[in-house]
């Protein structure tokens, strides 16, 4: 019997099956049940993926989004099958450039399709729920899309929640709002979850408070988002809960200023399934 010598590798061939081989296993999770887990997190609102060069761009958008690699991402203001935005599906195009999951939760009926928040993910979403949150006179209708999501051991089930708040200088449906948020993971106390989004809120605000008395904002000093050309206020967060289960590794700003009018904001976030609350 001849042996195919086309099916046999050489040896750069098999040195190089091996060394890529070595660099996906090196991506892969690695943490045990008693190891810390790290996850990467991206909170970015899109403007519907409008630049402030007035160009639509959903590639842009992914790209900003592909170049930190994360594994969850907070959506904002984002069009599905809007006039405006060229009757795209953006959440599902979005999804197929990211080679991410994703799930949208529609909070306004605009020009033929809708408008609201999406969440893209690495990981399996098992199941997902879109909360209306609550509106003061007459405002524009708010939400927070829940995304529960089946990450590696030891992170194992994670609540994911996505928002977009009021914008106006009066607190009240801000705060009402935290409220609700807070009263959604108050229900799954013990488990890991992220909240992320555009609070519309500076870190000192009584919104953030709020939320600060059940979620860890993931920066100690402030991030700045907004002006995206020279930003000098942040209103972009990313928050976990418990508090005591996560240590963020790493919180910062992305250095783009073109593909929308708000910057990124990512964090490294390191949960440790052993550690008990208090300790």
């Amino acid at each position: 019997m001849k042996l195919n010598r086309s099916l046999i590798a050489s040896p750069a061939r098999l040195a190089w099956i091996i060394a890529t081989l070595m660099v996906i296993l090196a991506t892969l999770p690695t943490a045990t049940a008693d190891q810390p887990f790290r996850l990467r997190v991206l909170s970015y609102n899109i403007h519907h993926c409008e630049g402030v060069d007035r160009k639509l761009d959903v590639q842009r958008i992914a790209e900003v989004v592909r170049s930190v690699q994360p594994d969850i991402v907070a959506l904002q203001e984002v069009d599905q099958n809007v006039k405006r935005s060229r009757s795209v599906d953006q959440p599902a195009q979005l999804a197929e450039l990211t080679g991410m999951r994703v799930v949208f939760g529609a909070n306004i009926p605009l020009q033929g399709g809708q408008y609201g928040n999406a969440i893209l993910s690495r990981f399996p979403i098992t199941s997902y729920k879109n909360h209306l949150l609550p509106r003061i006179d007459d405002s524009e209708q708010r939400g927070v899309i829940e995304a529960i999501i089946a990450g590696p051991a030891p992170l194992g089930q994670l609540v994911f929640l996505a928002t977009h708040l009021d914008y106006r200088a009066d607190e009240r449906e801000r705060l009402a709002s935290a409220k609700m948020i807070n009263d959604l993971v108050a229900k799954r106390a013990d488990a890991a979850a992220i909240l992320a989004g555009d609070m519309n809120a500076t870190p000192e605000s009584e919104t953030m408070r709020q939320l600060s008395t059940v979620w860890k904002i993931t920066n100690d000093d402030p991030q700045f988002t907004i002006p995206v050309s020279e930003p000098t206020k942040q209103i972009d967060f990313i928050l976990s809960a418990p508090p005591a289960k996560w240590q963020a590794i790493e919180t910062r700003v992305l250095d783009e200023a073109v593909a929308s009018d708000h910057r990124a904001i990512f964090s490294i976030l390191q949960w440790q399934a052993s550690k008990i609350d208090g300790d």
